[in-house]
C-alpha cells in the first residue's frame, strides 16, 4: 500500500513527529508499504523544499509563504496536498486533526463530494485541541481558536478512519461522530534510547557520584507548580543529601518559578537545572537518576494526552512514582510496574518516592517491570500491524 502521512509541522525542532508519526512510518514500511510524509516545516523554515530521508523515511518539506496575509495559510494547505496526490497513495493518514495539515484534509473531502475520485483519508488525534485542549496552553488568536475546533470536530466526524493516542480520545472522537468500527486506539509506544552512562551523566551536571539523584523530566505545563514545589520541598527536608535533576524546559519560564521556590525555601542547592536536552544527551541524563517523579494534573487535557516522556522513561527502566491520571494507569500498574498515586496527593507521592529512593531492590523491579511492559505491550511493530488491519478495514468498506 502507498501511504502519505500529512505532519503538522516539520520534524525540526519539536518531537512529535519523531514521537509518534516516525515510529509508525518506520514499522509500516517493515511490514512492505510504502511510505512518505509531507510536512510544512514552519518551526524550521530553513527546511522549506527539502526532500530528506529521515531514519530511513522520506520527508517532503513543502514550500513556505506568503509569510504574511489570507492566502499564507490555504496555500501552504494546497501544497501539502498537492505534494500528497503527487505521490499517488492509496492513504493519506493526517496527524492532528488541525492547522495546515486539517486545511489540506478539508480541501481532500470537499473535492471528493465534488466528485473526485481522491484517496481514502485516516485522521490522528494525540491530544483534545479544542476548549479545554491545547487551545487553552497556546496564545492562539479567536479565529484560529475557533478554526482548529472546527477542524477537530469536522474531520473526525468524517475520515474514513480515525486513530486516537488514548482511551479519553477514543470517547470523544465517538462522541464528534466517529464510527467506533473504523475508530483505533493506538497509543504511543516508546521512544527507545540508548543505554546511558550514569557516571558520565552525573559528571556533566556535576553531581557527585554517592549521592541519590530524583529526575523530573518535564515540560511542565501538565501539573500545578505549587504542588511541584511541594513535593520537592518535602523530599529534600527528608533527604538533605539529595540532588533533583530537572531535563526539561516550560513553556513560561517554570522552570525559573522552581529555582526560585527552591531558593527560598531552603533547597536551592539540591535543584540541578539541565534545562532542554539534545536527543543525544538524554540517555546519560535518565542513567543519572535513581527515580523519577512524573506530576499529572486531573485534566482534560491530561486525561486525553498519552505521554511519550512517561513511555520513555518507562522503556529505560527508570523507577517511577507517577499521579494516575488517563493513560498513565494504562502504561503502568501500581506495585507491579511503578508506584502510582492519585493526582493532586502529595502525600502519597512523597511517600511512593520515598519507598523508591529507600528501598533500591524495590525500585530495581518495578523499573525493569516498567521496562518489559511498555516495550512489549505497546510496541510499535504491534501497533503497525493494528493500524495495517484499519486501513484494510477502511479500504473494504
Amino acid at each position: 500500500m502507498r501511504i502519505v502521512f500529512l505532519a503538522p509541522f516539520g520534524i525540526r525542532p519539536k518531537g512529535t513527529v519523531q514521537a509518534r508519526m516516525l515510529p509508525l512510518a518506520k514499522a509500516l514500511q517493515a511490514r512492505g508499504h510504502e511510505l512518505e510524509i509531507v510536512a510544512p516545516p514552519y518551526t524550521n523554515p530553513a527546511d522549506a523544499g527539502l526532500v530528506e530521508q529521515v531514519e530511513g523515511v522520506t520527508v517532503r518539506n513543502v514550500a513556505l509563504g506568503p509569510a504574511i496575509g489570507l492566502l499564507a495559510a490555504p496555500l501552504i494547505a494546497w501544497r501539502m496536498l498537492r505534494t500528497a496526490l503527487d505521490q499517488q497513495p492509496d492513504l493519506i493518514h493526517l496527524f492532528k486533526p488541525k492547522g495546515y495539515g486539517g486545511l489540506a484534509a478539508l480541501l481532500l473531502l470537499v473535492l471528493r463530494q465534488c466528485g473526485l475520485k481522491l484517496p481514502l483519508l485516516v485522521v490522528d488525534s494525540d491530544d483534545r485541541e479544542g476548549t479545554g485542549g491545547m487551545n487553552d496552553q497556546h496564545p492562539y488568536s479567536w479565529p484560529e481558536k475557533r478554526l482548529f475546533a472546527f477542524q477537530e470536530q469536522v474531520l473526525t466526524r468524517w475520515a474514513d478512519g480515525v486513530t486516537v493516542a488514548s482511551r479519553a480520545l477514543e470517547s470523544l472522537a465517538w462522541g464528534m461522530g466517529a464510527r467506533q468500527q473504523r475508530t483505533l486506539y493506538l497509543p504511543n509506544g516508546p521512544l527507545l534510547r540508548p543505554t546511558g552512562d550514569r557516571l558520565a551523566g552525573r559528571q556533566r551536571f556535576g553531581i557527585a557520584p554517592d549521592l541519590p539523584v530524583l529526575l523530573l523530566y518535564t515540560r511542565f505545563f501538565e501539573f500545578s507548580q505549587q504542588r511541584l514545589h511541594q513535593v520537592l520541598e518535602r523530599l529534600c527536608q527528608w533527604l538533605p543529601q539529595l540532588r533533583v535533576l530537572v531535563v526539561g524546559l516550560g513553556p513560561r519560564g517554570e522552570e525559573r518559578e522552581l529555582e526560585q521556590a527552591a531558593f527560598v525555601a531552603g533547597f536551592g542547592d539540591a535543584v540541578v537545572m539541565a534545562g532542554w536536552q539534545e536527543p543525544a544527551a538524554l540517555p546519560d541524563c535518565l542513567a543519572a537518576a535513581d527515580a523519577a517523579i512524573y506530576l499529572f494534573d486531573d485534566s482534560l487535557l491530561n486525561r486525553t494526552k498519552c505521554p511519550a516522556k512517561l513511555a520513555e522513561l518507562a522503556a529505560a527502566g527508570m523507577p517511577l512514582a507517577a499521579e494516575r491520571v488517563g493513560q498513565v494507569g494504562e502504561y503502568l500498574v501500581h506495585n507491579e510496574s511503578a508506584l502510582l498515586v492519585t493526582s493532586g496527593d502529595v502525600d502519597g507521592l512523597v511517600e511512593a518516592a520515598q519507598r523508591l529512593l529507600a528501598d533500591r531492590e524495590l525500585a530495581s523491579r518495578l523499573g525493569a517491570a516498567a521496562a518489559q511492559r511498555v516495550r512489549i505491550q505497546f510496541a510499535w511493530e504491534n501497533a503497525a500491524v493494528r493500524l495495517e488491519q484499519l486501513y484494510d478495514e477502511v479500504r473494504r468498506s
